[in-house]
């Protein structure tokens, strides 16, 4: 039986997070064997707000490595930039000629952003969606692993497809959300109410995968708690409950086990038991990371490698969507 195609795109700013591991890139890893995968530094998508050149540059090489050194692999997924497979740009062009302005203003995550932008918003951000439909349909896509507040995203898309479809023929797959579970959402460590931030104005927020030892510890150290004294999973004490979802992704350990365990202990136990599980949780990935990138243009040919794999098969699908436009 042929393997069902998966796609999906991280963006290249701000750093990598626990909570962008646990959520999604651990599971992308897991995932690998099972489909057809296609994994993307979606470049193209960061730079609809402000960027500084330079940082950029470094923060997509920082991301594409993080993903080889979380456990995918070359050989399973490809692994490429966005901007690298000019197709991407091409399709999401021919897509804004079919869809229609009205479905873009109903995008609740323009209306968020642009509110704080105002004037400064930009035609890139307000199109950010088609050019997500371009991603996605380019490569056939079956299933798309997406958080709860890019679901909406996935929907348009296959909006556009069927709309295509209905009139140039059958030649988009419609593509399905793919939501994780709730359990694995990681919330900031002194914003609790809030998932975690790749934002670096919010450092005390937020483990980055690139954090050393003490620096996990002190932020963890800082971690919301409450004024209670017992240490149980809550969704009403986001700040233990948090915490604790945090030991339990990291060692698999039943709700149970964790709270037996942790039955007879105090906060400061607690913190530093997290504190330890994640920076061993950490390491293989970080020795890993230092591995691909301190190898002059080792990490820069897997990814030549992944955008010529990914490019073969955007442009014959770019050759299909331009002969039934009548393109070609």
């Amino acid at each position: 039986m042929e393997k069902k195609t998966v796609f999906s795109g991280i963006q290249a700013s701000g750093s990598l997070h626990l909570g962008n591991y646990l959520g999604a890139i651990r599971n992308w890893a897991a995932m690998q064997y099972d489909y057809n995968n296609y994994f993307c530094v979606v470049d193209l998508h960061t730079i609809t707000v402000p960027q500084d050149p330079a940082t950029l540059r470094a923060k997509i090489r920082e991301v594409a490595g993080l993903l080889f050194a979380a456990g995918i692999e070359a050989e399973n997924s490809v692994v490429f930039i966005q901007s690298d497979v000019k197709a991407h740009s091409e399709l999401a062009w021919l897509l804004n000629c079919i869809t229609p302005m009205g479905w873009l203003h109903r995008m609740t995550q323009f209306k968020e952003k642009s509110e704080k932008q105002k004037e400064e918003v930009s035609v890139g951000l307000f199109d950010y969606p088609v050019l997500q439909a371009a991603d996605i349909l380019l490569y056939d896509t079956h299933m798309v692993p997406v958080g709860e507040d890019q679901k909406q995203h996935v929907e348009l898309c296959r909006d556009i497809a069927q709309r295509f479809n209905y009139r140039y023929g059958e030649v988009f797959v419609l593509p399905e959300p793919h939501i994780p579970p709730v359990g694995g959402r990681v919330m900031g460590l002194a914003n609790p109410e809030k998932k975690m931030s790749k934002s670096e104005e919010k450092q005390e927020d937020s483990i980055f995968l690139l954090d050393t030892p003490d620096q996990i510890r002190k932020k963890v150290k800082k971690a919301t708690t409450d004024s209670l004294r017992d240490i149980s999973f809550d969704e009403n004490r986001p700040g233990i409950n948090n915490l604790l979802t945090i030991y339990q992704l990291l060692t698999d350990k039943s709700r149970e086990k964790i709270e037996e365990h942790f039955s007879d202990k105090t906060y400061k136990d607690l913190k530093e038991e997290v504190a330890e599980v994640v920076i061993e949780s950490l390491r293989p990935l970080q020795e890993r990371y230092h591995e691909l990138t301190g190898e002059a243009g080792y990490l820069d040919g897997m990814l030549e490698r992944g955008a010529e794999k990914a490019g073969a098969q955007a442009e014959k699908k770019m050759r299909q969507v331009s002969e039934s436009m009548g393109l070609k």
